[in-house]
């Protein structure tokens, strides 16, 4: 019973603190009052609760669900995490644009031994569907254009069998950022990738 009592004075506490913040300023010898939002990360109230007066505060019933997520913590985390990801998926990006658009590699070109190996073990083997590409077994990796696409250069699988598909390095790095963290792959690949990437 005392916590719903507890939450309910909020705004009376909140509007009390900010006036005495006014009341310092003014004091202090401040010209203007600059106001200054006082949160407090127990309780915050959001939209029509904000300009509650102290005797409005005892007809609004406030919950849980009044209660603002941390959006400011998980803002946080998240950039933590975003430079984390793109610290990791850095080298590999370069490597897969400078491959298809520095002129390294014509247009029918296999990879060198030491690019094939970086581009078999960090791209391929997290494309969702590497099994379906490798089919009878790699021979290589080309550079080439896109069948439909005639202005993309794309890569490549050479099986074994003389046999050749395309594979998309996005599809490869977002499936990678799926797997090593989950918990923020999805809002990093909609901020960082085109729609339809892949």
């Amino acid at each position: 019973m005392a916590a719903p009592l507890l939450l309910r004075s909020i705004p009376y506490l909140r509007l009390r603190l900010h006036h005495q913040h006014q009341d310092q300023h003014r004091i202090s010898g401040s010209l203007f009052a600059t106001p200054c939002r006082l949160w407090c990360t127990a309780a915050a109230p959001t939209g029509s609760h904000e300009n509650l007066s102290p005797t409005d505060s005892a007809t609004v019933d406030w919950s849980a669900a009044d209660l603002p997520k941390n959006a400011r913590c998980e803002d946080t985390d998240y950039r933590k995490w975003k430079v984390e990801i793109l610290r990791d998926i850095e080298p590999i990006t370069s490597l897969a644009k400078d491959i298809l658009h520095s002129g390294r590699y014509i247009d029918g070109e296999h990879l060198t031994a030491e690019d094939k190996k970086i581009v078999v073990d960090k791209l391929l083997a997290y494309h969702p569907h590497s099994e379906d590409k490798i089919g009878s077994g790699l021979d290589s990796i080309m550079v080439d254009r896109h069948p439909t696409f005639k202005s993309s250069r794309c890569l490549f699988v050479i099986r074994t069998d003389g046999g050749w598909i395309d594979f998309s390095y996005l599809k490869c790095i977002q499936a990678y950022i799926r797997d090593k963290y989950p918990s923020h792959a999805e809002r990093f690949i909609r901020e960082h990738f085109k729609r339809g990437s892949g």
